[in-house]
């Protein structure tokens, strides 16, 4: 059985992931799809509308056949890292294709980017530094300074969300000398950052959570932009937990951890650099809510997702020790869910698979699996008891999610 793969978040899964889904399929020939889903805790430094388990579950309902976590050690990171892990994954799960959506939607182009960067390395790199010195953020440095190099109209924007992303995947699957070939697939209608619904069916996943925080945060003003699957998804979840969740559910446990932590404690913390810890100290014992904090810390130099991401890792209590700070693979395949064409290409790959298969935690497998643990614990603290608890315990008593 032939299986391509993409890498998502799936907050929440919507028409435009179907769409991609439907086209993954269609272009790369494969029998099945493979998705890499951050866990609780995502890229931009935000925890998860609802639980991996229902994202999981939305995504099989919506065209996936195998779902597998990307560890939390990659999921909280930035592009390359968060790349690198998830192709690796893909690559270990036996994926001869990827296929990512993008702004740009032309495959050549990331090719020809890729061997322009190449080629201009140490100039890129020394553009990238006269940037940063000027006080602007490494994203934005990075944008500027592939600007400097003048590149050809037909290389890819890399100032666009997506298209670092794809760039990152190409890259890490360049490194790592993947057979896997990569497809991309051009964002339709919305924007990775629209805040406001602008078509009939498709919306972005941001403009979605925004309409489901803000007035009355009513379900069914975001029906027609997501599949019926998760619409019930969606309101089962609000049933069960009571509300999604956000920030601002996690920022008295937040600003508990800073006001007890000293500024040494603080700098052992992932991604706390340059005296962070001291604006964040102050910060925290001005600010009332979690968006006070963050429009207090934030700087130039540092973007809104990098200060969420540090945020995510104070919460965690995740130390400098325990991340990678350059890419690298993955050490494990943690099993979601699959479906019955995803339990059938497991039957028959099982033993080519180049890493271990987690389907439930064992005590030897929570050593492999104490950060994601640890992430999914401080995850359910978002929820009122007595579905805290019962979140908490899913991570160990629920089984891959089956879907048909």
């Amino acid at each position: 059985m032939k299986a391509t793969g993409v890498i998502v978040e799936y907050n929440p899964f919507h028409n435009g992931h179907a769409f991609h889904l439907e086209q993954a399929k269609k272009i790369s020939g494969a029998e099945t799809i493979i998705a890499v889903m951050s866990g609780n805790f995502l890229q931009r430094g935000e925890p998860a509308l609802i639980s991996k388990w229902k994202r999981a579950e939305m995504a099989l309902k919506g065209g996936a056949d195998i779902v597998f976590e990307l560890p939390y050690q990659y999921a909280v990171q930035q592009a390359d890292i968060f790349a690198s892990g998830a192709v690796s994954i893909l690559e270990a799960a036996g994926c001869s294709s990827l296929c990512f959506g993008s702004e740009s939607g032309n495959m050549e182009s990331f090719h020809q980017t890729l061997s322009f960067l190449g080629k201009h390395h140490a100039a890129y790199q020394e553009r990238v530094r006269v940037h940063l010195d000027a006080g602007v953020s490494y994203p934005k440095a990075a944008s500027l300074a592939f600007l400097d190099l003048n590149p050809e109209d037909e290389l890819v924007d890399l100032s666009k969300p997506n298209n670092i992303l794809g760039f990152q995947y190409l890259n890490s699957a360049r490194r790592i000398k993947s057979s896997m070939q990569l497809f991309t697939v051009a964002r339709k209608s919305a924007g990775y950052h629209d805040e406001q619904f602008s078509s009939e069916s498709i919306a972005s996943a941001t403009s979605i959570r925004k309409a489901l925080f803000t007035g009355k945060g009513e379900i069914e003003g975001i029906r027609q932009y997501v599949p019926e699957t998760t619409y019930q998804g969606l309101l089962q979840y609000k049933k069960e937990f009571g509300a999604f969740n956000q920030w601002e559910q996690y920022w008295p446990f937040l600003k508990f951890r800073l006001i007890h932590l000293k500024p040494e404690q603080l700098r052992c913390i992932y991604e706390m650099e340059e005296g962070l810890e001291h604006r964040f100290l102050s910060a925290a014992i001005q600010a009332e809510s979690f968006q006070q904090f963050m429009e207090k810390i934030k700087t130039k130099r540092y973007t809104w997702t990098r200060l969420q991401r540090a945020c995510v890792h104070i919460l965690t209590n995740t130390e400098k020790t325990e991340m990678p700070n350059k890419p690298l693979k993955a050490e494990y395949l943690r099993l979601l869910g699959m479906s019955k064409n995803g339990r059938k290409y497991l039957n028959m790959h099982k033993s080519d698979l180049n890493l271990p298969l987690i389907s439930r935690i064992s005590s030897h497998a929570a050593q492999q699996l104490h950060l994601d643990i640890k992430a999914s614990r401080v995850y359910a603290m978002g929820i009122n008891a007595p579905e805290e608890r019962n979140l908490m315990q899913q991570e160990f008593n629920q089984p891959p999610i089956m879907a048909d």
